[in-house]
């Protein structure tokens, strides 16, 4: 009698398998198709936000040139974005981030920076910081696109 009831369950586990392939195939070619769509999907919404980004910076730059001469720069402590008596404060780390964003050796920094590439090697190290008077002048730089921060390193 166990040889019978083996067999059966045999015998119902295929026929259920066979029945099951066919619903499973249509569901992996769904799946498939739902993939591919998924990951053209994301390429368009990384093409729309490198535009964003790109049009963000750009606006940002324009709005950044006409509201705060160069002139008047040197005066006034530099705030962050739209939040008024909030001084940016230098740090090693957002100069070590500015540099890589910005694909500079230590030497091209200095340069854009008008120091030594020793200062640059102290100041991301932590060994020392910028003079206060200094530091409106080095933000407004690193703040600067990496076309205009290459032009002013070439010259």
């Amino acid at each position: 009698m166990t040889t019978f009831a083996d067999s059966l369950k045999k015998e119902i586990a295929r026929v259920a398998r066979k029945e099951l392939r066919e619903e499973i195939a249509a569901l992996r070619k769904t799946s498939v198709t739902q993939r591919s769509e998924i990951a053209a999907l994301k390429k368009q919404v990384k093409a729309v936000e490198a535009q964003v980004n790109k049009f963000g910076k750009a606006k940002g730059r324009t709005q950044a040139v006409r509201t705060a001469p160069a002139s008047d720069l040197s005066d006034t402590p530099i705030q962050t974005k739209g939040k008024p008596g909030r001084k940016v404060v230098f740090t090693a780390e957002r100069l070590k981030v500015q540099r890589a964003r910005l694909g500079f050796t230590q030497e091209q920094m200095a340069k854009l920076l008008e120091v030594s590439s020793l200062s640059i090697w102290k100041w991301e190290s932590g060994g020392s910081a910028p003079r206060a008077s200094r530091v409106p002048q080095i933000m407004q730089r690193l703040a600067l696109g990496k076309r205009e921060a290459e032009s002013l390193v070439a010259a």
